[in-house]
């Protein structure tokens, strides 16, 4: 049981995570030609960091500190535009300032494309919550 929290965790949080990382970079790289890329990956985040609190809870394997931690790593993406169904959300330039930030914090910690993934859940989880206080004091400035 513990084992199919963590494969939910490290598939639908690490790697869309690591993705968004890329798609971040990518805009970067071509003038932000297409930044709903990056807003509906975003939304992907959103989306597993629920469903794997979701699972983790049905299943009784998830501790109340992992909890606490994505729980407060999801409020804060949610500062972050990101698309609903079937409504693209306007991105504007100090959204793609904020999403440029993102992108260093997240490979700051270790999560972006070209770095190894570890595929163990104490280390995702010490990640997100390194993650989270880089955020965190990023908001606060």
């Amino acid at each position: 049981m513990n084992f199919v929290k963590e494969q939910v965790l490290l598939t639908e949080v690490q790697t869309n995570l690591v993705e968004l990382e890329g798609l971040i970079a990518h805009q970067i790289n071509n003038d932000w030609s297409n930044p709903n890329l990056v807003t509906t990956e975003l939304g992907d985040v959103l989306d597993g960091i629920l469903l794997g609190i979701t699972i983790g809870e049905q299943l009784g394997t998830l501790s109340n500190a992992d909890k606490k931690t994505l729980l407060s790593l999801y409020s804060k993406f949610n500062y972050y535009p990101n698309d609903e169904l079937y409504r693209f959300v306007d991105v504007t330039d100090e959204d793609k300032r904020n999403f440029e930030k993102l992108r260093e914090m997240l490979r700051e910690v270790g999560l972006g494309l070209g770095i190894t993934i570890s595929g163990n859940m104490d280390y995702f989880i010490k990640q997100a919550q390194e993650l989270d206080r880089k955020i965190q004091s990023s908001l606060n400035q």
